[in-house]
């Protein structure tokens, strides 16, 4: 799951994502409730973890706040409160669940997993394509150093297959007979706009263009 965690804690942020990246969950992490707002209309996330207690716009704030665009995205409160005066006024203000600190991580895992049961969110595992990317293939979703990007079907499909073929040159000849089908069969201008959309994301020099022969992914 892609995770944004908000915590101003050094120490706990470290803990928490430490033990979210170790369960194979991509995080994104702030210390500012205003920062984490504004990722908010960037990125889409499967989970959100917010402490209560954080700088510029507080996690319950934050909630409010994302709640009234009709962000639905599952959140987690995590706080040192032990009032229910905030645990209720988590609850209305749409949190799913609520743990009080200091918690166990294997408490955590158990309402992530909960969330994931309630929610029907497939964890699933990214395909790691370098260092700081990675895809989700059934979601045609490219992450790139923790940011997500939805790529047409057809990128997706031209991105694995030169990675399947890194170091190797191949062809634009190549690509449309592996491809597409024999009745779509693109020009050469159309698979060069692939390119560029995917280089927009990965940076122009992660796909060389080999004059005269094709593209190569490093």
């Amino acid at each position: 799951m892609k995770i944004l965690v908000l915590e101003d804690d050094p120490i706990l942020s470290d803990i928490l994502l430490c033990h979210l990246n170790g369960h194979r969950h991509q995080t994104v992490h702030f210390c500012d409730g205003r920062l984490a707002f504004d990722a908010l209309n960037d990125q889409k996330f499967d989970l959100l973890i917010l402490d209560i207690n954080v700088p510029k716009l507080s996690g319950i704030d934050l909630l409010k706040e994302i709640r009234t665009y009709q962000n639905n995205t599952p959140t987690i409160i995590i706080t040192a409160f032990q009032d229910t005066a905030h645990l209720k006024k988590g609850f209305e203000n749409g949190c799913d669940d609520y743990i009080k600190k200091p918690f166990d991580l294997e408490e955590l895992d158990l309402r992530i997993k909960n969330i994931q049961k309630r929610f029907h969110i497939v964890n699933e595992e990214a395909l790691k394509l370098d260092d700081d990317i990675s895809l989700i293939v059934s979601k045609n979703r490219l992450l790139v150093n923790g940011i997500s990007y939805t790529l047409t079907r057809k990128e997706c499909k031209i991105l694995l297959y030169l990675c399947n073929q890194k170091g190797k040159v191949v062809s634009s000849e190549e690509l449309i007979q592996n491809l597409w089908d024999y009745h779509e069969m693109p020009s050469e201008a159309t698979i060069r706009v692939y390119i560029k959309n995917l280089r927009t994301i990965l940076g122009k020099d992660k796909i060389q263009t080999v004059r005269g022969n094709g593209y190569l992914f490093e």
